[in-house]
């Protein structure tokens, strides 16, 4: 008996198997990427970490003292991220603590006595009597008693304070993860930028490793916008702390510095201080507060963040707003920074298919 080798498969069932192939891929894609569903987040962060830390990385990659010691160097540049992270929680925990028993002094007071109606509101140009009686009404009686007081009951509070704990231990673990994921990229160093980087010139072409180059430069420029404006917002509107004598001004610059990284987030700082003030009588202090605090923000949020994000990624400034503030109304926090990178996909492919 003559034994024929198997007729080669026909292009129709090739194409088939390709297809088969192509489905079973994703299939299982989707699904490891549902096993790890709860890490995304932690891995989106180390990403946009690496992004940003990578031209850091290569230049001290060529300094004697870390050539061929990618672990040195992950560990040194993992530990920076985590203590730019933990020493401003904690220095704010610390001066918080200090202030805890004196806060706790006038909470009890004010449970017992009520609080009395401070002098700045008898001098506010409109509203005055409308606010002042409403405190008379409100405030004033022993707030256990107070209507408005009623809603804050002990088991609302003990609520709060389990759901805040349980954000607090996930946030924490989140960022435990980001680290120990950003570790594992940066020891990978450029072993797996160039695995990155063939796998898109072969799944994509050129164009694809560009657009995949296009899209780091915008994650890094946007990460590069919103720190170096975040960290002048806070250093001047610190300056104006110190001039209208509002207390913890340095705290409180460090406070409005991160808050001034998130989009609009830093009127809720100095606003919050102007009212400190008008509260203590020093009406002008709050006025020039307030007034700086907004020409400021204004500057650095309309003009100084989109030329530096726009300059790096070519994109216009609406696009870059568009993409600051949908990026987080649809991914949340991270999405600050995908935003921006999606903004310049679509520029990228929209220069294409012009063309």
């Amino acid at each position: 008996m003559i034994h024929r080798p198997p007729a080669p498969n026909s292009a129709n069932e090739q194409k088939l198997q390709r297809a088969a192939s192509a489905a079973l891929f994703a299939v299982l894609v989707l699904l490891a990427l549902w096993v790890v569903r709860e890490f995304l987040p932690a891995v989106a962060w180390a990403c946009v970490l690496a992004i940003v830390l990578w031209p850091a990385y290569q230049a001290i990659e060529r300094h004697p003292a870390f050539r061929g010691r990618t672990t040195w160097l992950a560990t040194v540049l993992t530990v920076a991220i985590a203590l730019l992270v933990v020493l401003p929680i904690a220095l704010m925990a610390i001066q918080a603590g200090g202030e805890a028993h004196d806060l706790y002094l006038w909470a009890r007071t004010a449970q017992e006595n009520g609080v009395p109606v401070p002098d700045f509101v008898s001098h506010l140009p409109f509203g005055s009597r409308q606010v002042s009686d409403w405190w008379q009404a409100n405030l004033t009686q022993p707030l256990k008693e107070s209507p408005a007081m009623k809603g804050l009951h002990g088991d609302a509070i003990v609520s709060f304070g389990r759901h805040f704990g349980a954000r607090a231990v996930r946030a924490s673990m989140t960022f435990g993860f980001m680290l120990v994921t950003l570790f594992v990229i940066l020891q990978a160093g450029p072993r797996l930028s160039a695995t990155v980087m063939r796998g898109a010139r072969r799944a994509f072409g050129a164009d694809g490793a560009q657009l995949l180059q296009r899209m780091a430069a915008a994650v890094r420029a946007t990460v590069t916008g919103l720190v170096v404006v975040g960290l002048g917002e806070g250093v001047l509107l610190g300056i104006a702390y110190m001039f209208t004598g509002v207390p913890h001004a340095a705290l409180l610059a460090t406070v409005t510095a991160i808050a001034a990284m998130l989009p609009f987030c830093a009127p809720l700082v100095f606003c919050g201080a102007a009212l400190w003030l008008a509260a203590q009588g020093a009406i002008v202090g709050a006025i020039v507060l307030a007034v700086t605090g907004v020409v400021v923000v204004f500057v650095a949020e309309h003009f100084v963040r989109p030329v530096l994000i726009g300059n790096s990624t070519r994109l216009s400034f609406l696009l870059v707003l568009f993409g600051i503030l949908g990026g987080a109304t649809t991914f949340g926090l991270i999405g600050i920074f995908i935003g921006p990178a999606l903004m310049t996909v679509l520029m990228v492919l929209w220069a294409n298919w012009a063309e």
